[in-house]
């Protein structure tokens, strides 16, 4: 997935124009963007659009943000969800690996209440918006295999160590959030799922969004969070491995596969190894996903 967009699980409108943004993912929210007082209506409108949705493109991914275990709605939440059969859960403010097992059995139940295949959704974290998060990050490898992707948040860690900002005036990111988003990039690889960057929360700033986009790529992220539909498109781009690109990497999986026994290869007068190979074939599996290999 390259792109995933967060869209108000309260408000039909917004769900509904949604689904013409192009995203590879929709993330239905059922935390920060909808009310306390609305959090009842806002599952019962999640899980309908849902149907609506498969309906409308079944290609697109339909994932739910609910509520963190602490506020004790998550629950309800799944209760309600889990039956329309979403692609997976989105857990925010996760502080570890033993969350998304906690979040794994609770999944099981659910899907056994509606007659759903065991282990049928998957599992997202957000894994940085509390301070004790950072400590737990590496606690994900062998958690579930229900988890797909870990992405990193900026917001509510700012709120959690009460930094007065987490960007400096360029938009780049202060020191506290840098680590915490290189970090999560280990993390995530370390337990073999998707690396997820986060939101650029100024939607009108295309270039910001592009500029740091093309550094998220750069660094190893193969998708990122967007909060307005205007910001799909250019990260759609920004992810999209390029011609070039998918065919150098085919030509380093030719190299090794005719030399099967071999660890090393020649290309074009460079001297390639065994993670060259493991980053041509991840580049041709995010272009399969795409639509371009």
């Amino acid at each position: 997935m390259r792109s995933l967009l967060f869209v108000p699980g309260d408000s039909p409108h917004k769900l509904a124009r949604a689904l013409e943004s192009g995203a590879d993912a929709l993330i239905i929210d059922l935390e920060d963007s909808v009310a306390p007082a609305a959090k009842a209506e806002a599952r019962a409108t999640a899980a309908a659009f849902i149907d609506e949705a498969r309906r409308f493109d079944e290609r697109i991914g339909l994932w739910v943000r609910i509520n963190a275990f602490g506020t004790g709605l998550a629950d309800d939440d799944l209760a309600a969800v889990v039956p329309a059969e979403p692609n997976g859960i989105l857990l925010p403010k996760s502080t570890g690996g033993f969350d998304v097992t906690d979040l794994h059995n609770r999944l099981a139940v659910e899907e056994a209440k509606a007659g759903i295949d065991d282990g049928a959704l998957a599992i997202i974290v957000i894994a940085t918006e509390t301070a004790g998060s950072i400590f737990g990050l590496g606690s994900y490898p062998n958690a579930s295999p229900r988890l797909t992707g870990l992405a990193w948040g900026a917001e509510d860690l700012a709120a959690a160590i009460s930094a007065e900002t987490n960007r400096f005036a360029d938009r780049s990111h202060t020191p506290p959030f840098r680590l915490a988003r290189e970090l999560a990039l280990f993390a995530a690889v370390a337990a073999s799922v998707a690396p997820i960057d986060t939101v650029f929360t100024a939607y009108k700033d295309l270039d910001g969004l592009r500029q740091e986009a093309e550094a998220a790529r750069r660094d190893g992220f193969t998708g990122k969070l967007a909060v307005h539909p205007a910001q799909v498109p250019v990260i759609n781009q920004v992810f999209m491995p390029n011609a070039e690109a998918v065919a150098r990497a085919r030509a380093v999986v030719a190299a090794f596969e005719a030399n099967p026994g071999a660890g090393v290869v020649g290309l074009d007068g460079q001297i390639l190894d065994r993670p060259h190979l493991i980053r041509a074939q991840g580049l041709l599996a995010r272009a399969k996903t795409a639509g371009v290999a």
